[in-house]
C-alpha cells in the first residue's frame, strides 16, 4: 500500500486534533471535500454546507496552524520511534474500525501485523485471573492455533497478558491494544512481552506519543478491542470491570460474544456467567463454537490458499484483477474488507464479485465473505 505523502498526512493528523471535530465531522469533510487540504482552503460558506460544521467550529479550524505545527512534532517524534501513523481517511486504516460510528480519527501503530487480518478473536478477562483462568486462557489459545487468527487483547495484568504470551508460544499473530501513549507500555512490566508481540504482532494506540494517560483511555481502548475482534471471548469477570466493558461494546457492534461459564461460587465467574443468562454472550465451549459461528474452517492455509498459477490472471483487467488478487493473497475476505483494501466503491465491487461468481470463480460464503473455488 502506498504510503500517504507527508503533506495529506499531517493536514489529516491536524484536523483530528482540532476539539469538537469527531470521527462523524472528519468522514463528512473527506466526503465532500475529497481530502483536509483542500477542506483548509475554503470558505465558511461552503463548509458550513457539511453537517455540524457551525461557526464556532469553523472559528476552532481557522487556528489550523497551530494544529499543522502540533502535526509536525507528532510526525517527527514517530519517524524516530519506528511508529506508523494511521488515519480515517487512509484505505490501509483496519476495515473493521472503518465500520465503526465512533471510530478513532487516528491510530498509533508498532510492529509486523496484517492491518486487515482474515481472522480476529479478543480474549479478555479479569487482571486478577485465577489459575482456572490462566490455564482456560491458554486451552482456547492451543485449541484456535489451527485457524491461525490475529489475537487481541489489551496488554493489562491477569487475563490479557496471558493471552498475549500463549499466543506467542503457539506461533498465532497477536495485537496489543493500549490505553497509554504508544510510546509508553502499561504496566511497564510487560515491556518484555510488548517487544516480543512486534515480531508477529504488534501494538496499536489511539494516543500520540508523549500524551498523558488518563482513566477515560480505558474505556476507549476497549471499544478498539471490541470493533478490530470478529468474535470476543471473556474468560473470567467480577460483576464490574474493563472486560464486562469490551464485551457490551463488542455486542452493541454486533459481534459474537461468548463467555467462559465459571464456578458459582467464585467473584470472578459471576460477569462471565451474568453474559451468559442475560443472553448478551453465548456459552464457549470449544473452537467449534466460533468454527460455526464465523463460518471458519481447518483448512491449512500454506498448502491449501490457491496461487497465481492455479488461476490465469492474464483473463482479467483492471478491478477485476486487482479483487483475484487480493482474493489469492489473504484467501477469503468480507466484502467490507475487499472494498478497503481495493479502494473499490461496494455497490461497484459487488457488480464485480457477481459477474466472478457467475464465471465460476470465485464462491460466497456466510457473513458475506467471498474465496476463489
Amino acid at each position: 500500500m502506498q504510503a500517504p505523502s507527508i503533506e495529506s498526512l499531517r493536514h489529516e493528523l491536524a484536523l483530528s486534533l482540532i476539539p469538537k471535530i469527531g470521527p462523524s465531522i472528519y468522514r463528512g469533510i473527506l466526503a465532500h471535500a475529497g481530502s483536509v487540504e483542500e477542506f483548509f482552503a475554503w470558505k465558511f460558506g461552503k463548509a458550513s454546507k457539511i453537517t455540524r460544521v457551525t461557526k464556532s467550529l469553523w472559528e476552532a479550524i481557522q487556528n489550523k496552524d497551530t494544529y499543522l505545527r502540533k502535526a509536525d512534532e507528532i510526525i517527527q517524534s514517530t519517524d524516530k520511534k519506528g511508529i506508523r501513523i494511521l488515519t480515517l481517511a487512509r484505505p490501509e486504516f483496519p476495515g473493521r474500525l472503518k465500520l465503526m460510528e465512533d471510530a478513532p480519527m487516528v491510530l498509533y501503530a508498532k510492529g509486523n501485523f496484517d492491518l486487515h487480518p482474515l481472522r480476529t478473536v479478543a480474549i479478555v478477562g479479569t487482571r486478577k485471573a485465577t489459575e482456572y483462568g490462566r490455564s482456560i486462557t491458554r486451552k482456547i489459545i492451543e485449541d484456535l492455533a489451527v485457524y491461525q487468527p490475529t489475537i487481541i487483547s489489551g496488554l493489562a495484568y491477569g487475563i490479557d497478558i496471558e493471552a498475549h504470551r500463549a499466543s506467542l508460544g503457539a506461533g498465532i499473530p497477536t495485537l496489543g491494544i493500549m490505553g497509554s501513549a504508544i510510546d509508553q507500555i502499561y504496566p511497564a512490566a510487560h515491556k518484555a512481552t510488548a517487544q516480543a508481540m512486534l515480531e508477529n504482532g504488534g501494538i496499536l494506540s489511539e494516543f500520540s506519543p508523549g500524551s498523558e494517560m488518563h482513566p477515560t483511555n480505558f474505556p476507549k481502548r476497549n471499544r478498539i478491542i471490541a470493533g478490530l475482534s470478529d468474535a470476543i471471548i471473556v474468560v473470567e469477570a467480577a460483576q464490574k470491570g474493563g472486560a464486562l466493558i469490551t464485551a457490551e461494546i463488542a455486542y452493541s457492534y454486533n459481534r459474537e460474544v461468548f463467555a467462559v461459564p465459571g464456578n458459582l461460587m467464585s467473584p470472578y465467574s459471576e460477569g462471565c456467567n451474568n453474559l451468559i443468562q442475560t443472553l448478551k454472550a453465548g456459552i464457549y465451549t470449544g473452537p467449534k463454537v466460533l468454527e460455526e459461528s464465523l463460518s471458519w474452517s481447518k483448512d491449512n492455509f500454506a498448502e491449501n490458499k490457491p496461487t497465481s498459477k492455479s488461476l490465469d490472471l492474464s483473463k482479467y483487467q483492471g478491478d477485476e484483477k486487482k479483487v483475484l488478487g487480493f482474493l489469492i493473497e489473504k484467501t477469503e475476505l468480507e466484502i467490507d474488507q475487499l472494498a478497503f483494501l481495493s479502494d473499490i466503491s461496494i455497490s461497484t465491487l459487488a457488480m464485480i464479485l457477481l459477474n466472478l461468481e457467475f464465471d465460476g470463480v470465485i464462491k460466497s460464503l456466510p457473513g458475506k465473505k467471498y474465496r476463489l473455488c
